[in-house]
């Protein structure tokens, strides 16, 4: 890269020489015609030695210091840089909303007045334009017409400028004049109602205009309660942003006391319309936070804009730092939805660390954003609430809040709570997030730049499990047996949002110890025309949910609970229900215990979905049927041929050449004794595809050969079944007696073998059979070839004697193939059986990579070996996931590694046993640039294979590495596409 003194300046050749004390020269340009239209020559300046040797500035310094002090190297501030330029709008762009903007307002000044009717008489209103409400209960009080707006005011994110691309959305507030209204149109949803209609109004008036294009409704944020109106340009502008139109009540209509998060605004007999003994006492109706906030929310949007306005105006680089928070937010889909952390909210709490003084007004949009991830990560708003409120005397505590609501992020009104409809798992999941991004920011072996903003995170292949709910009108029923009426009030009949919380409470407490984290998918913004009725709550998506393990507990089949006699006994009954039973155990003590299937490792995979299904069924009526789990779909196509994934077949084979190797090392009566004994085959490591079966003989087809006692087969019996032999290479210690001829030492080799065979059957009667080249051994069903190894050898292969007599080393093919063999490959097996300890599921996303691979018949080309290594790269440096903890969710990465990876420009560093520092990846990448013509073109640089990517070194060649790319995305997705989308069968 070059500094900024490499640059060198040009100007005009006519231009004249500027004098040594005034400021450098900048670059200028010389225009000459030719009949192609303008051509731009540059001449070189000459400057100065004043000019060439001039110290930097203090603008110049401070840059440099903060390039060194902020980032790993110039390259991230560079990138930095870029990517808000790329985001920002352009002034062409501003030029399109403002002009728009100007139209809007001057046809939203000349709507036409109506007449007064009820709230429930749509007769003014054309059958070509509906209401954006669900009408439930039909029927309230009130009067209403249609009359000009007080006054069409800029909001949002477009005025403060932190409106960033690619979906730009422009705020424009519609005050609805005060005599539309009544002080007590806050109670049984007046209020909402008269502003859905006046949208509705406006829409009529806008929809006979040419100068507007297409009109959609939607909810803000989806909320069903704050309906807005959706406009475009016409013409080819239509698709660059969008107007998103809010009717507002005019500042300070509605008393904020009035939506204190305890104050009950909606009656339980206009809801019902059933008569209780205590109707008509407001005492005794449950509050109705979430009803309070939405419509609270309509009452501050100006004030919300002043403030952050104020906030930004002292610190320059607050629309920076937002735009990357933002995109922050997009890259793991927490930016838009129900319940999401949208970009006002990432304002909001920029404002909050900035007059809190957490961090500095002269901070760097770099350092604002680091330091709110810091934030995030380390503060949890579900438990100590924040708020902005200057005097919270005089507004609702913050006890109260959390009272009514799971996260607390409380405006500078001090009455609003901005976060009141996410989720405790939300926040837990952006807490998450910033966690994980914190973990990686510093590290220098890890590109943060790609992985924190240019990396998505879809739920897909972030969830090592997940599941959805199908037939989202069944959670009626489960707000009914859950007793939720109050709920459902509060959230003006939406079901949806009801129940959510109290499902992801159930399978928070179900779950338990077994998961890491508990998501769930964010509802979108609904989008409909303005001819069409409202959507019912059950059109929407599909709720999904996804679950990070714990590995090492997920797989449990047994969920023991206290003691009978504990007063948490009954708790864990009513729990499980009929799933609970009394069961003793080895220590002497008598719990309540849950019992799961489990036999297979496939099965024990799966116990999350058991608890799942079972405690949906027992406590919110969702039927097994309803639920769709995809968790299991990649454990069936491992099976496909086996009745289980493997993993108990590759365990036998372990646990047997585990065996052999101990007896091994026991061995005495050798010439040399044994230095090192290493497996070097795949199913030793748990990727083999197909691992070795043991495999019982029936010796009435075989008779005995006289000399050696070895099986022959019958005449007339079938032929014996192929074994496929595991590779087991055995190191002898140096001497002076190993020979430097490589014909002795092969003969030295074979004389080895013949001797441990002896050995093998004199003290463990095993039958052997040596070889010239190898032993086999027949042990528990299972052949394990052994190969004797001189650690020299290699080096013997390389040398040979020239004519003139002389000493010559030259490398050869079969010296490195033989280093291969006994040296990189038992390395290479022992390491990933290490990395298969930490990570259980290693081998079945191994097994997957290399059944996919061979599917798509490239199983010569990218070798065992090579994919194996593949697949570590995604537990070893897994930002900005976490390692995976589902053969699903690591099948589903491998492939878009294969994809997306830049293999030509950029090398592919697996970090085995963390062995690698910063300079050797520095190293590696300074290496890989200078000779990359000469490489593979899939290149894999480990600890002990910086240079060469020994793996890679014959296939795949271009074409084949092209071509499994091209299908890996035309063939493979849209097969796996009904199981990645989760759509309903």
């Amino acid at each position: 890269m070059l500094c900024c003194c490499c640059y060198c300046q040009m100007i005009p050749s006519e231009s004249h020489e500027e004098e040594e004390n005034e400021a450098p020269v900048k670059a200028k340009r010389s225009k000459t015609e030719d009949a192609g239209g303008e051509e731009v020559v540059y001449h070189p300046v000459k400057l100065s030695r004043s000019d060439l040797y001039r110290p930097p500035t203090a603008e110049e310094l401070n840059q440099l210091k903060e390039a060194e002090s902020l980032f790993h190297c110039s390259l991230l501030k560079m990138q930095m840089e870029e990517l808000l330029k790329e985001v920002a709008l352009s002034e062409r762009r501003k030029q399109q909303i403002d002009s728009f903007i100007q139209t809007v307002t001057k046809l939203l000044r000349t709507v036409p007045e109506s007449p007064e009717v009820e709230v429930s008489d749509l007769s003014w209103l054309s059958s070509a334009v509906k209401v954006p409400f669900l009408l439930v209960p039909k029927t309230t009080k009130g009067k209403f017409h249609m009359t000009p707006p007080a006054s069409v005011d800029l909001i949002g994110s477009y005025p403060l400028g932190t409106c960033t691309k690619p979906r730009v959305m422009v705020d424009l507030a519609v005050t609805i004049p005060a005599d539309v209204l009544h002080p007590k149109d806050v109670v049984n949803q007046r209020y909402p109602r008269k502003r859905a209609l006046y949208l509705a109004g406006l829409a009529q008036y806008l929809a006979s205009s040419s100068d507007i294009g297409s009109m959609l409704y939607s909810c803000l944020h989806g909320n069903r309660l704050r309906p807005v109106l959706l406009l475009t340009p016409p013409g080819k502008d239509s698709s660059s942003f969008i107007v998103r139109v809010h009717a507002c009540p005019p500042p300070g209509f509605f008393k904020p006391n009035r939506f204190h998060p305890q104050r009950n605004n909606i009656r339980t007999e206009w809801y019902t319309g059933l008569q209780t003994s205590q109707s008509g006492k407001i005492s005794s109706e449950p509050p109705t936070p979430h009803y309070n906030s939405s419509v609270l929310g309509d009452l501050l949007p100006r004030a919300h804009l002043q403030f952050l306005s104020a906030v930004s105006s002292q610190c320059s680089a607050f629309a920076d730092g937002v735009a990357l928070l933002k995109v922050w937010l997009r890259q793991r889909e927490l930016h838009q939805g129900a319940g999401c952390f949208n970009g006002f909210l990432a304002s909001m709490l920029i404002a909050y660390l900035l007059t809190s003084h957490r961090i500095s007004n002269s901070m760097t949009a770099y350092q604002l954003l680091r330091n709110t991830l810091n934030f995030l990560a380390s503060t949890d708003l579900t438990v100590n609430g924040i708020s902005l409120a200057k005097d919270p005397d005089s507004t609702p505590s913050l006890a109260e809040f959390h009272d009514a609501f799971q996260v607390v992020f409380v405006d500078p009104s001090g009455h609003l709570n901005m976060c009141a409809d996410m989720t405790a798992c939300t926040y837990k999941q952006l807490q998450h997030e910033a966690s994980v991004s914190m973990q990686f920011w510093d590290n220098p072996t890890v590109d943060g730049f790609h992985s924190l903003l240019m990396t998505p995170k879809p739920m897909i292949r972030t969830s090592d499990h997940i599941f959805q709910l199908c037939e989202l009108v069944k959670l009626q029923s489960s707000c009914k047996k859950l007793n939720l009426l109050s709920e459902l009030m509060d959230h003006s009949g939406n079901y949806v949002h009801t129940a959510l919380p109290y499902i992801l409470s159930l399978l928070q407490r179900g779950l338990g110890q077994r998961i890491h984290l508990l998501t769930h998918s964010l509802s979108p913004d609904p989008e409909w025309s303005v001819e069409s009725e409202a959507p019912k709550h059950k059109a929407q998506p599909p709720l999904s949910f996804g679950v990070l393990l714990m590995p090492e507990l997920a797989a449990s089949a047994l969920e023991r609970g206290p003691p009978a006699d504990s007063p948490k006994a009954a708790e864990f009954r009513q729990l499980w229900g009929s799933r609970s039973e009394l069961r003793r155990f080895q220590d002497g003590a008598i719990t309540e215990a849950v019992l799961w299937d489990g036999e297979s490792m496939c099965q024990k995979r799966l116990v999350p979905r058991q608890i799942i299904t079972h405690l949906l069924q027992l406590h919110a009526d969702i039927p097994e049927s309803s639920v769709r789990y995809v968790g299991h779909v990649f454990d069936m196509y491992c099976a496909l041929q086996l009745p289980s994934t493997g993993e108990e077949e590759s365990l036998l084979v372990v646990q047997s050449y585990d065996d052999l190797s101990r007896k091994l090392w026991r061995l005495e009566g050798l010439p040399l004794s044994i230095t090192a004994v290493q497996g070097a085959h795949p199913a030793l490591r748990y990727t083999q595809v197909f691992p070795p079966l043991p495999l019982k003989l029936d010796y009435s087809f075989f008779d005995r050969e006289k000399t050696s006692r070895s099986l022959v087969p019958k005449e007339g019996k079938p032929c014996p079944a192929y074994i496929t032999p595991i590779t087991v290479i055995c190191h002898m210690e140096g001497s002076g007696k190993w020979p430097h001829d490589r014909l002795a030492i092969r003969h030295i080799r074979t004389a080895f073998h013949i001797r441990l065979g002896e050995l093998l059957k004199k003290h463990h009667n095993y039958t052997c059979r040596p070889c010239p080249t190898h032993l086999d051994v027949w042990k528990d069903g299972l052949v394990f070839r052994i190969h004797v190894a001189y650690h020299r050898e290699p080096q013997v292969l390389r040398e040979s004697v020239n004519a003139e007599g002389l000493l010559v080393v030259r490398d050869n093919e079969e010296a490195q193939a033989l280093e291969m063999a006994t040296i990189h490959k038992p390395l290479l097996t022992s390491t990933l059986h290490g990395l298969q300890q930490q990570h259980p599921c290693f081998g079945a996303v191994c097994r997957l990579a290399k059944r996919w691979l061979g599917a798509q018949l490239f199983g010569d080309d990218i070798t065992e070996d090579t994919a194996d290594l593949l697949v570590a790269s995604l537990f070893l440096q897994p930002a900005p996931f976490t390692p995976p903890g589902s053969p699903q969710v690591g099948f589903l990465r491998f492939l878009h590694l294969l994809s997306s990876f830049d293999w030509r420009n950029n090398p592919l560093v697996v970090n085995l046993n963390n062995q690698l520092a910063a300079t050797d990846y520095t190293e590696i990448k300074n290496d890989f640039t200078a000779t990359r013509e000469s490489l593979p073109v899939l290149f894999i640089a480990t600890p002990k294979d910086k240079k060469q990517s020994i793996w890679t070194k014959r296939a795949p060649s271009v074409q084949v590495k092209l071509h499994v790319l091209g299908r890996e995305q035309s063939h493979s997705f849209p097969i796996l596409e009904p199981f990645l989308n989760m759509t309903p069968n």
